[in-house]
């Protein structure tokens, strides 16, 4: 592989590890806040346990999605610095904001919500985890106004041998954005939905003693997976509206993942509405049926993944469409061997987030909900608790 075949993988694969931790946050956040909802409103302590388990869940989640974000950034002026320095005053302004989202506010609301349990007043609690969720939408969004960009530059002219920033508000209206990023709102609610379904599946299948709790979550993830699967189908297929003439012509690399994802999307739809949302209220009774549940957790993260390189590699071999190519955009004088030390360094590092980001999760599932760390008191933590 040349050096740019390596930049090239090195970001593919960067990047769709750092997604399977975005694409669960944003399934997990809401119905976090509309768990503490419940809770706040009617008092209950079962209302209250789900909000402490999956909300330590997301919590997990996000410590662990944050520094492979922050790898994300790094590698912009590690080996695109070209990017930077033609389109660096367009994409930068997004990238910036989204910074500024997710390290600064949603960081701080989150914080607030995990250390204000006894110590907040009830509504200005629920207040953070709502602020969190809104917050992590809102970074969403100037990620894809971002990437957009990069599919359709819109609102930018030249101006020498860089790009300007001319119509902020064209850059927040492009036609690859405005379908694009409420489909993968609904695949983050989706796969959100079905780490509870899963995860339910799981224990009921165990037969646990917590049998209402964990049907009242699979109950919530078999209506959400409904709403979130029917928003990314529907978006999905409206997003080729926007889509740029040829982009996808003769792209094989490009064409398998697009199938692939529209084809596993389209099952998965057709399961989750004609047979789990009609079946919600049973589901929880058949123990075969768990299995299927069990194994189709991990389904919602594969495509998520397929939907971003079939988005990715149809650009090709443009880095800015029609404007500045791949090879034009990354940084001079790299070697081999200097970008395949950083990809080695950089998969050791995130491929061992994502395991123990797995693991930490599957301990908090298999446990159940008990010896909660989130909300708990002093006397209510347990000791042998390592994480």
């Amino acid at each position: 592989m040349d050096v740019l075949e390596l930049a090239r993988l090195q970001f593919a694969v960067t990047g769709s590890l750092h997604f399977l931790f975005v694409v669960l946050t944003l399934g997990l956040a809401p119905l976090v806040a509309i768990m503490h909802t419940r809770w706040a409103r009617s008092g209950r302590p079962l209302d209250e346990r789900m909000t402490r388990f999956w909300g330590q869940i997301y919590v997990i989640n996000y410590a662990m999605g944050i520094v492979t974000g922050l790898v994300m950034e790094f590698q912009f002026g590690l080996s695109w610095s070209g990017l930077s320095h033609y389109a660096g005053d367009v994409f930068g302004a997004p990238l910036a904001m989204e910074t500024l989202v997710a390290f600064f506010l949603e960081s701080t609301f989150l914080g607030l919500w995990i250390f204000g349990w006894g110590r907040l007043p009830k509504y200005a609690h629920l207040a953070c985890i709502w602020l969190v969720a809104a917050t992590a939408y809102a970074s969403a969004f100037y990620i894809m106004v971002a990437n957009s960009f990069l599919q359709n530059p819109a609102g930018a002219v030249v101006a020498g041998d860089r790009l300007e920033l001319a119509d902020f508000g064209a850059l927040l209206t492009n036609k690859t954005l405005v379908f694009s990023f409420p489909h993968v709102l609904g695949a983050g609610l989706f796969t959100g939905a079905m780490v509870l379904v899963g995860a339910s599946a799981y224990q009921l299948r165990r037969r646990t003693g917590e049998v209402e709790f964990f049907t009242r979550s699979m109950r919530m993830g078999v209506v959400t997976a409904a709403i979130g699967i029917f928003l990314t189908v529907g978006f999905g297929y409206a997003q080729f509206g926007g889509i740029q003439e040829g982009k996808f012509d003769g792209d094989v690399a490009a064409a398998v993942p697009l199938a692939i994802m529209m084809e596993g999307g389209n099952l998965l739809s057709l399961f989750v509405l004609l047979f789990m949302l009609p079946l919600v209220a049973v589901l929880h009774r058949w123990r075969r049926t768990q299995l299927v549940l069990i194994a189709l957790t991990p389904l919602p993260f594969v495509l998520a993944i397929l939907g971003w390189l079939a988005r990715e590699l149809g650009r090709q071999p443009w880095m800015i469409w029609e404007r500045l190519t791949v090879a034009d955009a990354m940084t001079p004088g790299l070697t081999s061997g200097m970008v395949t030390a950083s990809l080695v360094g950089f998969v050791l590092v995130l491929g061992l987030l994502a395991v123990v980001d797995y693991v930490l999760i599957a301990r908090v599932i298999r446990r159940g909900p008990r010896d909660l760390d989130l909300g708990a008191t002093a006397e209510q933590r347990s000791p042998a608790l390592t994480y």
